[in-house]
């Protein structure tokens, strides 16, 4: 074999059988210079075979790199288009969710306008329930009036026609006598002329136990004279003839004038209701010798400016009483009683100083009375209704209802028990879940003799304290009024009395901060704050008249609810600063229905405001008391149905039934 035959073989074969794989035109340059030496019958030298090699070692490097770059081409656009994917996938996800949260939105805004339609649908139908029953209450009390004067006209036709048929027939008796026998026909006669009218002995109702006045003097009190008069009778008529300006003028300052205060607006009562009462009783009358009490004082004392603040106000109460008060304190929590299973039922009160009153905060009001003085005279208390946890009680000419606050103070307790302590007394601890206790004791009528509060930390606030006069024997039941004179009122009418609905962005905080506008004598107890109109005109008062009641209703609507934020606010934020405050809630109706359900309801008007603020504005239910009463303190003196006086009313008491800065 010819050395060209062998490089043939050996080198240049293999050569050409690898170009067949690569690509056509870099094969045929590989074997370009074969076929050339093979054509030419020229050999290759050492250093062109080399150079083959090279460039075949170049060529695989070359084609390896290429096929690198191509994967990595691949895999690049593999990556950004698995990127992009993933990219509109996320903001496929992302337009999802939006348009999700946009549909929930809508339906959630729907749902909501569906629920305000239903509130305002039911809101509606409740007002409209409401003025229907107002209505139909009213159209009631009409038809009931009517058919009453109708009776009392029947009964007055047949009184009078029973009258003449008994004088005709006396006639007739006297006229035959007198023919058969005349000198005893003329004594007969006399004895005739002289026997009072048949109904007069039905006038004399309810006065057999009164001592008889003497001829040409007056009843013993225009109290009496209310009393005598059926139920559901207007009291003794009080003609004002001051104009709006006159009344406007006098309620800007009162303090220049002796004239009784009244609300300048048509039918406006008085603003005090010690004066309300004195009207009730005695109508203008009582008025007039009110005035001349209240000139005399004017003489005889100079004025004082109303007190700057609590301490103020109390300046008269002796040292003695506020010293070791703290430890007065911790002795009633920490003396040893008796535990008991039950809450205990306390006994109704026997007697009062409460009669047919023969002074009315010492106006002279009837012949008894000499130079102010008047021996209170202590008269029973009689039981006129009970149902579920209120009393009816009646007393002397008045009639008033006493509730049970501790159904209301234990409610969401964690905890409650009794201990009976000696004198009758009984402590009451109420354990709250926030790990406060409320100590409470009272009397075996249920009178409040001090209430505690201690936090969780041990300290205790006293919200109620007042001696329990054990020095001297006194009724379970005392109008302190009695003991004092006729109020004078030195401060501007609109800075006594707040009607919420007239001022309601006004600063409660501040005006349920104000202290009281006269003097206190001593430290009193709640039951005689609750049963004094006298001592309870010590302290400005807020109406809210935006709680509008339906005429026999105790119900407190959530929207009216809202409306009681701002004075809520500023009850919180005063106990804040001192949680012993206490603050007094009084229930009022108008003058339709009769006494008894009046009162009945007037307490649940107030306990229903009580509740509300506990429960929706979370003042702590130990700092509010409440009391009804009824249509004895009417706003607009009417006897029809009147809006304003169905109201109620909040006081800040703390002043008069603790001595202030106590901790």
């Amino acid at each position: 074999m010819t050395i060209r035959s062998k490089l043939f073989a050996t080198v240049a074969l293999p050569v050409f059988a690898a170009s067949l794989a690569v690509q056509p035109a870099l094969a045929d340059s590989l074997k370009a210079p074969f076929e050339v030496a093979q054509e030419g019958g020229e050999e290759l030298s050492p250093e062109e075979l080399l150079l083959l090699k090279k460039r075949e070692q170049e060529q695989r490097k070359a084609e390896e790199e290429q096929q690198r770059a191509a994967e990595e081409e691949k895999q690049r656009a593999a990556e950004e288009e698995q990127q992009r994917a993933a990219e509109e996938e996320k903001q496929r996800a992302a337009e999802e969710e939006q348009q999700r949260a946009a549909e929930e939105e809508k339906q959630r805004a729907a749902e909501e306008e569906q629920q305000r339609a239903a509130e305002e649908e039911k809101q509606r139908a409740a007002e409209e329930e409401q003025q229907r029953a107002a209505e139909e209450e009213k159209q009631r009390a009409a038809e009931e009036e009517k058919q009453r004067a109708a009776e009392e006209e029947q009964q007055r036709a047949a009184e009078e026609e029973q009258q003449r048929a008994a004088e005709e027939e006396q006639q007739r008796q006297a006229e035959e006598e007198q023919t058969a026998e005349e000198p005893p026909a003329a004594t007969e006669d006399k004895t005739t002329a002289e026997q009072p009218p048949a109904e007069e002995p039905a006038e004399q109702t309810g006065e057999a136990e009164q001592q008889p006045v003497p001829e040409g003097e007056e009843p013993a009190t225009a109290e009496q004279m209310q009393a005598e008069q059926p139920e559901g009778q207007p009291a003794p008529e009080v003609v004002d003839e001051r104009t709006v300006e006159e009344k406007q003028k006098i309620a800007e300052d009162p303090a220049a004038s002796d004239e009784t205060v009244v609300l300048p607006v048509e039918g406006g009562a008085a603003v005090l209701d010690s004066d309300k009462d004195a009207d009730n009783a005695g109508g203008n009358r009582s008025r007039e010798l009110r005035r001349q009490q209240r000139e005399e004082l004017r003489a005889k004392e100079e004025i004082v400016a109303p007190p700057a603040d609590d301490a103020a106000a109390q300046a008269e109460i002796p040292a003695e009483f506020t010293e070791g008060l703290p430890q007065k304190v911790e002795a009633a929590l920490s003396e040893e009683g008796q535990r008991v299973e039950a809450a205990p039922t306390f006994a109704v009160p026997e007697t009062t100083n409460i009669v047919n009153n023969t002074m009315v905060n010492n106006t002279v009001i009837n012949n008894t009375t000499v130079n102010n003085t008047t021996t209170n005279n202590v008269t029973e208390v009689r039981v006129v209704e009970e149902t579920e946890n209120r009393v009816i009680l009646e007393a002397g000419d008045r009639i008033f209802v006493r509730g049970d606050d501790r159904p209301r103070l234990r409610r969401d307790a964690e905890e409650t028990f009794y201990e009976e302590l000696p004198r009758g007394r009984y402590r009451e601890t109420i354990v709250r879940p926030d790990g406060y206790r409320v100590v409470t004791i009272y009397n075996r009528y249920g009178d409040i003799l001090q209430r505690t509060r201690i936090d969780r930390d041990g300290n205790d606030y006293v919200l109620i304290y007042a001696p329990e006069y054990e020095e001297r024997r006194r009724p379970a039941i005392v109008d302190v009024g009695y003991e004092l004179p006729p109020m004078r009122l030195t401060i501007p009418v609109d800075d006594y009395i707040v009607d919420y609905a007239e001022e309601p962005d006004r600063d409660y905080y501040e005006f349920l901060s104000e202290p009281p506008v006269e003097r206190v004598e001593r430290v009193y107890t709640m039951d005689e704050v609750r049963h004094s109109a006298r001592l309870r005109d010590k302290v400005r008062r807020v109406d809210l008249d935006t709680i509008t009641f339906a005429t026999g209703s105790a119900e407190v609507s959530m929207s009216q609810a809202k409306t009681l934020r701002r004075v809520a606010d500023a009850m919180a934020k005063i106990l804040e600063r001192d949680p012993g405050e206490t603050f007094f809630i009084e229930g009022h109706t108008d003058a339709v229905g009769s006494d008894r359900s009046n009162l009945l309801l007037s307490d649940k008007r107030a306990d229903s405001v009580a509740t509300l603020l506990s429960e929706v504005y979370g003042i702590a239910p130990e700092n509010l008391v409440t009391q009804g009463y009824g249509e004895r303190f009417l706003k607009i003196r009417t006897q029809e149905a009147e809006q304003e006086n169905r109201r109620v009313t909040i006081r800040r008491v703390t002043p008069l039934v603790r001595p202030v800065a106590q901790r």
